[in-house]
């Protein structure tokens, strides 16, 4: 950790760090550092209040819940989980339509109807665990 850096500073360390092959997650206030969470590869703010809050990261989190920080960062291999198994729900439900369409037992009008509706059921899969999940792991007492 590097504290009383200069935005410039700031935003050249990131770029030094990632010319030597690093992933950087940059955290600050997302005001004076807003360069270096705009070069960093994922950036988190830290804000008092996340609902009034527009700044240059990928994600706000309320500073009332920054000792979640930690459990945030591994639930992120959850969500990769449920991203993958997403895509092989929606690999498998493809291999199985394009299976029946080149048999000639798909219409192409009932073709129509259930792609818009596998593409709508991926998406809802991949929300509601992710939902799920996270109010399974980070239950606060």
């Amino acid at each position: 950790m590097y504290f009383n850096q200069k935005p410039g500073d700031k935003a050249e360390f990131v770029e030094k760090l990632q010319a030597e092959g690093k992933n950087i997650l940059m955290t600050g206030d997302g005001l004076n550092d807003a360069g270096a969470l705009m070069q960093s590869d994922v950036a988190l703010t830290i804000a008092d209040k996340a609902y009034h809050f527009s700044p240059a990261s990928d994600a706000v989190l309320e500073a009332s819940r920054f000792e979640l920080l930690a459990r945030f960062i591994r639930f992120t291999k959850t969500s990769l989980k449920i991203v993958y198994i997403s895509f092989a729900i929606s690999f498998l439900y493809n291999i199985i339509g394009i299976s029946f369409a080149v048999s000639g037992n798909l219409s192409p009008i009932i073709a129509a109807i259930l792609m818009p509706i596998s593409s709508v059921s991926v998406v809802a899969f991949a929300t509601f665990s992710t939902r799920l999940m996270a109010k399974i792991k980070f239950r606060v007492s």
